[in-house]
Order: structure tokens, then C-alpha cells, then sequence
């Protein structure tokens, strides 16, 4: 992650660990979920603890955390009303939860004891927030991929201006994302006509030079003569110029293309057709 990005995730879970339950139901919830041995780096999660009753613990964590004790509680979760099962996943996330905003994608885990990860999946399945676990490195592994499923559980459980900050990030990235969409299909779109374009100029001097142009019907040569002289007009401006249909330049162009790759069609026919000879029918074209 970047710095900005750490610092949003920061930010984020600050603003959870300031949130101060009302309800004492709540406070034991939020104590059930942070578990009763709690081990952390982060000031803001450790002064929660013991705002709600924790105490340092005599022993020192690893790599300079704090180990705190918390009244042991524990959660009916069948019987919890909503907001005390909100109250204990913002505890579960504070304690065995964490956040990844690299890439510009929204990633969010729980890293809980194996026994635990399916009944963490269920308990927020409950909720509508129905997340994947796995078993990873002999840990159970709880996690969200999809932004709106992140931002929709960080919103329930009391995060605001964070997720609001959040929630702007997603929506420049998206809008970035359509934007060089729209750029990368209009390029193509560009990029053809101009290899159309040159092809179609290629035909009408092969035609030219052998004479077959001459013999075309007359929407034929206009459509060759409205290409040569403004190569980079499309179809449909082409169409609006000779008060034609788009679809009758189309073909008229696909048709140039065709003789030009076949040197034995299209000389003689209209010829033959103003002279009466055979059976011939007039192109749809004349």
C-alpha cells in the first residue's frame, strides 16, 4: 500500500476504536468481540480496551505490542439484537481484523482460529454481509474482495468520515476507469477508420488506372469522389454530403474494396446494360 493508503486505513480504524458504545449490552459486546487476551500495535485499539475495562497484562507482545486483559464475555448471538452483534464484529475487526487498499482495490480480512472462521462467515451471513473463508497457515481466514461489501460492513459498524473518504476514492478510480475505457475504444474506433480509410483510397486508384472506376454507377464514383477529397470524413458525413443512407456509402466502399482485389469484375456490365445486351439487371447501386 501507499503511504496515503496506509494512512486512510489508519484513519479508519481510529475513528472505530473512538466509537464509545451507549449501551452497556453494547459495551459487553464490543468486550466479547475484542476477546479476552487482546495483543496490538495500535495505541487508539489498546486506549478502547481499556476504556472498556481492559488492563495491561504483566508480559509484553512481540515486536513491541500490548498485551491487555478484558473481563471475559461472551456473546449469544442468537439472542443479540442487531446492535450488539454490530457492536461485536467492530471488535472482532479491531482485534483480529485488518484492511488493504493496494492497487486500488478494497481488501478486507479476518484472521481468527480455524474453528471460529465458519462461524464468523455465518454470524455475518446473518447480516447480509456474506463473506468467503479458507484455512491458511493453520489459521482461518474470513475475507472480503468486493468494495461494496467492505464498504457496506465498515458503515455498520460505525465508520464515517473514513469511509466517506473511502467511498470518494472508489468512485475516482471508477470514473478514471470508464474515462480510459471511452479513450481506448474511441483510439480503436480512430485507428480503423483510418486503416478503412487507406484502403479504400488504395481501390479507387487501382480502379482508376485500369479504367474500371469509369464504368461504376454514378453512386458508386460520387462515393469515390466525396473518400478522395476528404479522406478523414466518416461514413456518416460522407452520407450527410451526398444526401445518401450510411449504409448505401458502406456498400458502395465494400464494393471498391471487392473490384479492386478481383482485376476480372465489374468492367463491361453497366455497358452492356445501357446497351440492352443480355438479361442483365441494373445494380442497386445505379
Amino acid at each position: 500500500m501507499s503511504e496515503t493508503d496506509r494512512d486512510l486505513v489508519a484513519a479508519l480504524r481510529a475513528e472505530l476504536a473512538a466509537v464509545d458504545p451507549s449501551r452497556p449490552c453494547d459495551r459487553r459486546a464490543e468486550i466479547a468481540g475484542l476477546g479476552a487476551v487482546l495483543v496490538t500495535r495500535e495505541a487508539t485499539v489498546a486506549r478502547l480496551a481499556l476504556r472498556l475495562g481492559g488492563r495491561a497484562a504483566e508480559r509484553a507482545g512481540p515486536g513491541h505490542r500490548r498485551v491487555l486483559e478484558l473481563p471475559d464475555h461472551d456473546l449469544d448471538w442468537a439472542r443479540a439484537a442487531e446492535h450488539c452483534r454490530l457492536a461485536w464484529l467492530r471488535g472482532r475487526f479491531l482485534a483480529r481484523g485488518s484492511m488493504s487498499l493496494a492497487g486500488g482495490r478494497a481488501h478486507l480480512e479476518f484472521v481468527v482460529p480455524v474453528d471460529e472462521a465458519p462461524v464468523l462467515a455465518r454470524r455475518l451471513a446473518d447480516l447480509d454481509l456474506p463473506a468467503s473463508w479458507r484455512i491458511r497457515r493453520g489459521a482461518g481466514v474470513v475475507t472480503w474482495k468486493s468494495a461494496e461489501s467492505i464498504t457496506a460492513f465498515l458503515g455498520r459498524i460505525g465508520a464515517t468520515a473514513a469511509l466517506l473518504e473511502l467511498e470518494a476514492r472508489s468512485v475516482a478510480r471508477s470514473l478514471r476507469g470508464e474515462l480510459n475505457r471511452v479513450l481506448n475504444a474511441e483510439s480503436a474506433n480512430l485507428q480503423r477508420s483510418v486503416a478503412a480509410a487507406g484502403r479504400q483510397l488504395e481501390a479507387i486508384d487501382v480502379l482508376e488506372a485500369d479504367g474500371r472506376l469509369a464504368e461504376q454507377p454514378r453512386t458508386v464514383r460520387a462515393v469515390a469522389e466525396a473518400r478522395r477529397e476528404t479522406p478523414e470524413a466518416s461514413l456518416s458525413e460522407i452520407a450527410v454530403r451526398l444526401d445518401l443512407h450510411r449504409s448505401a456509402v458502406q456498400r458502395a466502399l465494400d464494393r471498391l474494396e471487392r473490384l479492386a482485389l478481383h482485376d476480372d469484375e465489374g468492367i463491361g456490365r453497366r455497358r452492356g446494360y445501357r446497351q440492352g445486351g443480355g438479361d442483365s439487371a441494373p445494380s442497386p447501386l445505379a
